[in-house]
C-alpha cells in the first residue's frame, strides 16, 4: 500500500511537472509570437513612411525595397533587381513630357519683373479696338437693327 501510494504520488507530480512545463511553453510562445507580430507591425510602418518620403520628394533613396529584397530570399531577390530601373516608368515620363511636374511648387507668377515688363502689352487688343474686333466702336456696324425706341418712332411716322 505504501509503495502504490508513493508511486501514485510520483505520477502526480511528474503530471503537474508535465502541465506547468507545457503551460511554460505556451507563455514563451504567445510571447515570442508578440515580438514577431509588433516586429513586423515596425517593419510595415517604416516601409510605408519611407515610400511616402520618396513620393513626395523628401528621399531619393530606395533603401526601404533593398530591405524588403533582404528578407525575401530565392531567385526572386536576383529578377527583382533586374526589373528595378532607374528613374520613372515610361508612363510617368510621358506624363511628366506632356504636363510638366505637377504645377506651382511656391514660385510666384508675378513677380516684379514680370509686373514692370510691359513689353508684351497691346492696347489694341486690351481695349477691343482691333481690326476684325465687334468692339465699341464696331458694334453698332455690325447690328444693323435700329433699336426697339427707333423702330416705334418709325412706325408712328409712318401712320
Amino acid at each position: 500500500k505504501i509503495r502504490q501510494k508513493l508511486k501514485s504520488k510520483q505520477e502526480a507530480m511528474e503530471r503537474s511537472e508535465k502541465a506547468k512545463q507545457l503551460c511554460a511553453m505556451r507563455k514563451y510562445g504567445k510571447k515570442v509570437q508578440t515580438e514577431i507580430l509588433q516586429r513586423r507591425q515596425m517593419e510595415k510602418k517604416n516601409m510605408l513612411n519611407a515610400v511616402k518620403k520618396y513620393k513626395k520628394g523628401l528621399s531619393d533613396k530606395l533603401y526601404f525595397l533593398d530591405e524588403e529584397q533582404t528578407s525575401s530570399q530565392g531567385n526572386k531577390k536576383g529578377s527583382a533587381s533586374q526589373r528595378m530601373k532607374k528613374g520613372p516608368n515610361a508612363k510617368r515620363r510621358y506624363k511628366n513630357q506632356k504636363f510638366g511636374f505637377g504645377g506651382k511648387k511656391g514660385s510666384k507668377w508675378n513677380t516684379k519683373e514680370s509686373f514692370n515688363d510691359v513689353s508684351s502689352f497691346q492696347s489694341k487688343v486690351a481695349h477691343n479696338k482691333g481690326p476684325g474686333k465687334a468692339g465699341k466702336g464696331g458694334k453698332k456696324a455690325l447690328n444693323k437693327r435700329p433699336g426697339k425706341r427707333a423702330r416705334q418712332k418709325m412706325k408712328s411716322q409712318a401712320r
